[in-house]
């Protein structure tokens, strides 16, 4: 090939790139206008799911909607109207069928990824569900898992409690929805048991009374509430009994509290009444076992021969 031919060529594939390029910056410049229009567009929607998350919260807050489906609401209409304002964006760009083939190809790969993230789809989902209970609400004292705190948040991936040595616990939500939880704040009121046990030579009937009245002074129960006394057994220094009587306990600090205030009013009445609350008495008899000592005569085999 001669010299000029390949300088020709050259020419021409620089020629045909020169081209190209200077297309490409024509339909730029043309589609410039609603290239900026489409960007004002998708930061406009953005700017209206934050105003419309915050005004929807006011809303559902005025209806006494529970928090954690608050949370969820405002979420997820905050994204539709992301995606709203994402779509309106590619249609001013005549990106329709570039949409589609978007979706398809979307669909395959949300297939491959629903498989791949199962547990994370599932704990999604749980939070959701879980949103929607009316059992379980942020700022609930609630115990699951091994785990006892106040719900401070609720979000798509876990439930996070603040303990009482004030650290964060996030369970995942599929955790909470697949095993029992108790919600000490569910109801306001609830029932505080103390045991305790008093001498053999106790009058049993008048400890009963004391009691129940030491009790009653400081817990005022309330229509179909009542204080319960029951002895429960004989044991090895007292006669042992459980009184159980009702109180505001809205988490583990109450109960710890009701506790207290009703051992203190035990002692008291106990101390003025003469009661006796026995300690376990260990009694060790040297005399049947005395001490013996004995003389070891140990010889040789050879010594004697």
């Amino acid at each position: 090939m001669k010299e000029a031919d390949i300088l020709d060529q050259t020419q021409s594939v620089w020629s045909s790139f020169y081209e190209k390029i200077f297309v490409w910056i024509n339909e730029f410049i043309d589609s410039l206008p609603n290239l900026i229009l489409a960007i004002i567009v998708f930061i406009l929607f953005i700017i209206i799911s934050k105003y419309a998350g915050k005004l929807f919260n006011k809303i559902l807050a005025r209806s006494s909607t529970q928090a954690s489906i608050r949370v969820i609401s405002v979420k997820v209409l905050k994204a539709v109207i992301g995606l709203i304002g994402f779509f309106i964006a590619l249609g001013i760009l005549n990106l329709n069928t570039v949409l589609t083939s978007v979706l398809g190809a979307a669909g395959v790969v949300g297939l491959a990824v629903g498989l791949a993230l199962q547990g994370t789809l599932n704990n999604t989902f749980s939070g959701v569900i879980i949103s929607f209970l009316p059992k379980i609400q942020i700022n609930d004292w609630i115990e699951t898992n091994d785990f006892a705190g106040k719900v401070i948040d609720i979000n798509l991936r876990s439930v996070v409690l603040q303990t009482a040595d004030n650290n964060h616990v996030m369970i995942p939500n599929s955790k909470i929805v697949d095993s029992a939880f108790k919600n000490f704040s569910s109801d306001p009121r609830g029932r505080v048991t103390v045991s305790c046990g008093v001498g053999y030579e106790s009058d049993l009937d008048e400890v009963q009374q004391i009691t129940t009245d030491a009790i009653e002074a400081i817990f005022k129960q309330k229509f179909n509430e009542e204080i319960e006394f029951f002895y429960t057994g004989f044991g090895n220094s007292s006669i042992d009994y459980i009184v159980r009587f009702w109180t505001k306990v809205e988490n583990q600090k109450d109960i710890y509290i009701a506790q207290h205030q009703a051992i203190l009013a035990i002692k008291r009445a106990y101390n003025k009444h003469d009661i006796n609350i026995p300690f376990p008495i260990r009694t060790l008899d040297f005399g049947k076992n005395k001490f013996r000592s004995e003389v070891l005569d140990i010889r040789n085999h050879t010594d004697e021969n």
